[in-house]
């Protein structure tokens, strides 16, 4: 008996029976991840689009959105978040752009500079947007204050009531919030590329400017696209700091998807609609990032 080998008679040892567990260990380590991205991201998607489906007496059909592409405030609405965007991302791209040749260079004190850029990124979109409501006040606003020292103006200003000054002021502040994020996508980029190329343009004969555009352009070509793709879908999605400072006012002039699908669904109760209106600000989001998927496979 004692001449029988363990392998036949089916003695595992504890090596073997580990490499075993092993795929089920790992299956175990990560579902409580799985769990939670089912639980914050696919139950909330699936009833949402449920949802959007749903008809008065429990009924499916598509009428919340023929009704949404009748109504005239949201096509409003999808225009401003147009021009919010287009301005916040543009100003974004230059800002950002600006602020990462500068670091990445020899700007005095590049350290502070660095810390200084980041400031505003780190401030929440709520904390943001309130800060800036105070320094945009009437009354007590800052920014009056420095206009009408300065005889620039000769009476306060209402930034966030007066229908042109408050989309203005909106994406002012929006400006200020958001240009870091792409300053630190643009900041990696610029040192990804090799020295090696400068150099040889240098010593060519190239200035300033053409190793900018024959050299730095084309080296940041992905990144833009990338900063681009993610910078607009975190515009799109703006909430926090349009609904501390204007709350979508006056009346309708500043509102955007977000705040809109926000009061659709919590001030009037209209679940379905409010629904309809998130999915199509979903697939105007997937739309948008169409280009960055794309580069990110051919990549891979």
């Amino acid at each position: 008996m004692h001449g029988v080998s363990r392998a036949a008679t089916g003695w595992i040892g504890p090596r073997r029976a580990l490499r075993l567990r092993e795929p089920a260990v790992g299956y175990l380590f990560v579902a409580p991840a799985v769990v939670l991205l089912i639980a914050v991201l696919v139950y909330p998607a699936l009833t949402t689009l449920r949802l959007s489906v749903t008809l008065p007496g429990g009924q499916l059909g598509v009428q919340h959105y023929g009704q949404l592409l009748s109504d005239p405030l949201f096509w409003q609405v999808v225009r401003q978040t147009a021009a919010f965007v287009v301005a916040s991302v543009s100003a974004h791209l230059l800002l950002g752009l600006g602020a990462a040749l500068a670091v990445a260079g020899t700007v005095p004190a590049r350290g502070l500079f660095r810390v200084v850029a980041l400031l505003p990124w780190v401030v929440p979109d709520v904390v943001a947007g309130i800060v800036w409501k105070w320094i945009l006040n009437p009354l007590y606003g800052v920014l009056n204050d420095l206009l009408m020292a300065g005889r620039l103006v000769d009476q306060p200003l209402e930034w966030l009531t007066h229908p042109s000054l408050a989309p203005l002021s909106l994406i002012l502040a929006n400006v200020w919030r958001g240009f870091p994020f792409v300053m630190v996508i643009l900041l990696a980029g610029l040192q990804s590329i090799p020295q090696d190329l400068y150099e040889a343009a240098s010593l060519d004969g190239a200035g300033s400017w053409a190793r900018f555009r024959f050299v730095t352009l084309p080296g940041l070509r992905k990144v833009l696209v990338v900063a681009l793709a993610l910078d607009t879908i975190w515009e799109v999605r703006r909430f926090g700091l349009v609904q501390a400072m204007t709350g979508g006012g006056p009346g309708t002039l500043t509102e955007v998807l977000s705040t809109q699908v926000f009061k659709q669904y919590f001030q009037f109760y209209r679940f379905e609609y409010a629904s309809a209106m998130a999915v199509a600000m979903t697939v105007l989001l997937l739309a948008v990032s169409l280009p960055y998927v794309r580069m990110i496979m051919q990549e891979e």
